[in-house]
């Protein structure tokens, strides 16, 4: 599968534009909106590919508008999801600096051991948490892909048989890779093209992570067909 998706984009029907105006939606996603407008080209990709078809969509200037709509339900969902680790990290970090401070002033070598294991604590439980959500978005966006809710995305009745299944960590596993792989290339592109592949960089994360989401919406439908969530035999089941 991780062949097919390196091959997805370019088999599309007009390659160039759409990954010109993705690599620029990541380029410009500072400013919120042009990352909604992604969100909700990967939207469109996760219906498509869990739907069967794995023709890409390609990127319309006159459908920016519609598309930067599409993605506001998986925008805020992915928000959610994406910010609970910053604030426990946050509290975490805040909590043992104040004691590391406060055994500093106050001479006091428990206080102070105790607010470095703190931050210690709060650094491996940050990545913990920044890896749980790495893995419960993709999944959650296809559930929204898939129903049009926002609600969809917190459906944990769902979410937690899809989470817990082999085919949804394998596929997950594979798209990490292919983003891994588009990193590797983000480094050698920087490292030969002096600067200038920070540039090009932008346009090879828009071709990774639409990769990596061509294989979550492969692994929806095979989600689909092969573990019904619901109990019911793989024929009955119309939908995760």
């Amino acid at each position: 599968m991780i062949t097919e998706s390196l091959t997805y984009l370019r088999e599309s029907e007009d390659v160039f534009k759409t990954v010109l105006i993705g690599g620029l939606l990541v380029l410009f996603g500072v400013f919120i909106v042009p990352t909604i407008t992604l969100v909700g080209y990967l939207m469109r990709v996760l219906r498509r590919t869990s739907g069967g078809d794995d023709v890409a969509p390609t990127i319309e200037v006159d459908e920016l508008v519609e598309m930067t709509k599409e993605g506001v339900p998986g925008f805020v969902v992915a928000f959610v999801y994406g910010i609970v680790p910053g604030i426990v990290a946050a509290v975490l970090f805040g909590g043992a600096l104040f004691a590391f401070v406060l055994g500093g002033s106050a001479d006091s070598g428990g206080l102070v051991g105790l607010g470095f294991g703190g931050l210690l604590l709060a650094g491996f439980v940050s990545i913990v948490l920044s890896l749980a959500a790495a893995y419960v978005i993709p999944a959650a966006l296809a559930n929204v892909a898939e129903k049009g809710t926002i609600g969809a995305g917190f459906d944990f009745g769902v979410l937690r048989q899809v989470l817990f299944s082999g085919t949804y960590a394998t596929g997950w596993a594979m798209g990490l890779v292919v983003v891994i792989l588009g990193a590797i290339v983000l480094s050698v592109l920087s490292a030969v093209t002096f600067g200038i592949g920070g540039v090009l960089g932008v346009f090879v994360q828009f071709y990774t992570i639409v990769a990596a989401y061509y294989i979550i919406g492969q692994t929806w439908e095979e989600l689909r067909i092969d573990e019904p969530v619901d109990g019911s035999e793989p024929a009955e089941q119309a939908a995760v």
